[in-house]
């Protein structure tokens, strides 16, 4: 068993020994992809045509302090409290020239800590599959591992790699980019593609995927959207039972819109249906997503309603949602044999497609502007079919132009066995519970 912190302790830093030997070694394919695609978008002959270039980027650090209740597990593999410290670089480049553009963000990312280092020996004790954004399964290996060390991994990687062709009434769009899809503002059941845990405090950015979009405008103002998603199985075989292949309809109707949804995922089959409405001053929208799993429909469903008003001289908005994930489990029961009878379940939870165990939630979010300049944002996630909550306080202050500092303290309450609370381990009276955690970001963009 790992021994407390001591206040005058230190995590290990981010980076490892040895990264600077590591920092060029990106792959050759790669950089012969983005200078072939950089050659194409510059040297296309268009007559009277000229390439424009854009670029821009962030700086990004982060500090994470996490408590453990005395009876978790987690105290057995981590000091208490866990300290963890992460930097991310990110650079985009992007190359226009007419109807074509070409856009390529690099990232360099390094995590330390240790949450680290209890992952990093324990794999299996949590739903995370992977501590950096894996190419494993995606069409391009755009990602690599500078150094790694106990307690820290340095990467870097291409989050974006694309090649986009846009006219008045269409676009195509080929290659690593991200693509966000339904109507939930905190839970989001028909976006099955890298969507973000609803507690993720930074969602600037979505990990980008392999993909072949497009979308058609028609004449009446409603377009429609198709998108191949390209995957590797586990041999390393593009393999369309791990593909997806998806198109939606939005329809403009009156002061209503409408989204159909047909997609296979996985080997899934999934219809959606969506709308959004303007109700009373306040925006309703909802979303119900049915998916056959061998021959069993299983119905999952979002409906929130948004307003906005001015309290104490501050503009304040706030969401209020109910979700429902047919995948979850309905009783509180998440002990590892009744998750091991809900595979689908937790299928997507290692997919990082689902973030819940249960089956209903309501969630709530308030934006107030305390100045022009400063916003504190608390939100509440509540499962309905345990009892457990989850309290989350953000502020998210821009010190200058350039310059922002974000806040948040999280607060879990539950009993034992609950999602929030902690669910078993496996191990008796010891479960897999996290206490309080505070987290501080501050990210310069240029």
């Amino acid at each position: 068993m790992k021994t407390a912190r001591s206040p005058t302790d230190v995590p290990p830093l981010p980076w490892g020994e040895g990264w600077g030997e590591g920092i060029w070694k990106i792959t050759i394919k790669t950089i012969t992809i983005i200078a072939l695609l950089t050659f194409l978008v510059i040297s296309i002959p268009i007559a009277g045509a000229s390439t424009d270039i854009d670029y821009k980027g962030h700086i990004k650090y982060r500090s994470l302090l996490t408590d453990y209740p005395s009876d978790s597990l987690f105290q057995d593999f981590s000091d208490d409290p866990a300290w963890d410290n992460n930097a991310d670089l990110r650079l985009n480049f992007s190359a226009y020239r007419s109807s074509w553009a070409l856009h390529v963000d690099y990232q360099l990312l390094t995590i330390g800590g240790d949450t680290v280092s209890m992952l990093q020996q324990n794999p299996g004790i949590g739903f995370s599959s992977h501590l950096i954004p894996d190419d494993k399964n995606r069409l391009m290996d755009l990602t690599h591992i500078i150094s790694e060390s106990d307690g820290s991994i340095t990467a870097h990687r291409l989050d974006r790699l694309q090649l986009s062709y846009t006219t008045d009434q269409a676009v195509i769009k080929v290659g690593r980019q991200a693509i966000s899809w339904g109507n939930g503002l905190i839970y989001n059941p028909m976006d099955f593609f890298n969507p973000f845990d609803p507690a993720a405090i930074d969602k600037e950015y979505k990990t980008g995927d392999d993909m072949i979009y497009g979308q058609y405008l028609l004449d009446n103002g409603n377009d429609v959207q198709a998108v191949w998603v390209g995957r590797r199985d586990d041999a390393g075989e593009v393999n369309s039972n791990v593909s997806s292949t998806a198109a939606k309809y939005h329809v403009f109707l009156n002061d209503y819109e409408f989204d159909f949804l047909l997609a296979e995922h996985f080997d899934d089959r999934t219809i959606g249906l969506g709308g959004v409405a303007n109700v009373g001053g306040s925006i309703w929208r909802s979303d119900i997503v049915v998916t056959d799993i061998d021959n069993d429909n299983v119905v999952s469903a979002v409906v929130n309603f948004a307003y906005s008003w001015i309290a104490w001289d501050k503009n304040v908005s706030a969401v209020l949602e109910y979700y429902r994930n047919g995948f979850g489990i309905d009783d509180g029961n998440y002990s590892p044999a009744n998750l091991a009878a809900h595979p689908e379940l937790v299928q997507r939870l290692l997919r990082g497609e689902l973030f819940t165990l249960g089956q209903n939630y309501l969630a709530a979010s308030a934006t107030i502007e305390l100045s022009p300049l400063w916003l504190f944002i608390p939100n509440v996630f509540a499962n309905l079919d345990d009892d457990s909550v989850m309290l989350q306080l953000l502020s998210q202050h821009d010190l200058q132009q350039d310059l922002q500092l974000m806040l948040a303290l999280n607060l879990p309450f539950g009993s034992d066995d609950s999602e929030f609370g902690g669910i078993e381990s496996g191990v008796p009276d010891r479960p897999l519970s996290v206490g309080a955690s505070v987290f501080i970001q501050l990210a310069w963009y240029f």
